[in-house]
């Protein structure tokens, strides 16, 4: 599974690039807003600093001037990946930029019929929201799981970005699922290496070692 960080906070995404945590980053309005940085300037930065895709979201509402903004952001950097909303001139726009080369992630999809369209309008990534269907009582996962037998059914090459990601359980049971990517804020990806029993070890053999009076430096 691929890591995309959630994030337009430069400083966060160094941080785990250089664990090699990221494979890609996906920027939205609200993510733009808490930067508190101008979008074409974060996100030429950003692109920058990653090898993988950087998701840069149009904020027009309809086709032709998505079609623009998509183009605008594309002249960025090669890396980048144009965010359109899954809604019927999202769908045209997409169609258009993906048709001129452009990587295009298709935003908020919450069905897999949605979905399905997305990738019949040549999608390259689709991003189906699991924490926002969890608000409402829905299972975000069993939408993952549709979409994946839906694609694999037909072998559609639209790769399935798992997010709204807002735990770790979310990340397992993305990889679980079979997502191909899913991107999560900084905080989750760095809550999947802790579990209480790797503290209790580390605390038993800090305790031992101590008892031993040696040093290793």
């Amino acid at each position: 599974m691929k890591f995309f960080v959630d994030t337009a906070e430069t400083d966060q995404i160094a941080e785990l690039n250089d664990l090699g945590m990221v494979d890609g980053v996906t920027t939205n309005p609200s993510l733009i807003l808490k930067s508190g940085r101008d979008i074409l300037e974060v996100t030429k930065e950003i692109a920058e600093m990653v090898d993988g895709p950087v998701s840069a979201e149009v904020v027009a509402l309809k086709a032709d001037e998505m079609i623009a903004e998509g183009r605008k952001l594309a002249a960025i950097a090669g890396n980048i990946a144009v965010k359109v909303p899954l809604t019927w001139d999202g769908l045209k726009a997409c169609k258009v930029l993906s048709g001129e080369g452009h990587m295009v992630n298709v935003t908020l999809c919450f069905s897999a019929n949605q979905a399905l369209l997305a990738a019949k309008a040549g999608a390259t990534f689709i991003s189906p929201f699991i924490g926002r269907l969890d608000d409402i009582n829905l299972d975000g996962m069993e939408l993952i799981a549709d979409i994946r037998t839906i694609y694999d059914n037909y072998g559609f090459e639209t790769q399935i970005l798992a997010a709204s990601i807002r735990t770790v359980n979310h990340a397992f049971q993305a990889a679980h699922i079979g997502a191909d990517v899913m991107t999560a804020p900084p905080s989750v990806i760095k809550k999947m290496a802790e579990h209480p029993l790797t503290e209790q070890g580390l605390k038993t053999f800090m305790a031992d070692w101590e008892k031993t009076g040696q040093k290793i430096l």
